[in-house]
């Protein structure tokens, strides 16, 4: 299972990459595999306001549905649309291709609240 060691976590299985006042949002690579085949992904608008810890979308599985949650408050700047046709990149690339959206940071020194990459594998040690 791949915790990318610049990215930062959320304790319900989110990830942010964080570029100046960017922030670029997914899955951990975690959740897509308790999850399974994702087969259906919802997303917020470009313009959405969103405070941290607010619901910014959903993925369905063929298992389940969940929720995904932003860790950061800011206005979402950027979603990616091709999930919409291809939510299976999610699972085969979490990381990259799998990216959900793109926020710019209202509070930037929000990030100091997330795990970083070593706190984030203690947290799936613990849940094992």
């Amino acid at each position: 299972m791949k915790v990318p060691a610049d990215l930062y976590y959320t304790k319900t299985h989110e990830w942010a990459k964080v570029e100046g006042n960017k922030a670029r949002i997914g899955i951990t690579d975690h959740a897509q595999e308790a999850l399974g085949e994702i087969v259906f992904v919802e997303l917020p608008q470009v313009g959405d306001e969103l405070s941290a810890g607010d619901s910014l979308g959903a993925v369905e599985s063929v298992k389940a549905a969940s929720d995904v949650y932003t860790p950061v408050s800011g206005k979402v700047v950027a979603v990616n649309e091709a999930l919409l046709s291809s939510p299976g990149d999610i699972n085969a690339d979490p990381y990259g291709k799998g990216w959900m959206v793109e926020i710019e940071m209202s509070n930037p020194s929000e990030v100091e609240k997330l795990l970083d990459a070593k706190a984030y594998e203690e947290l799936l040690k613990e849940e094992a």
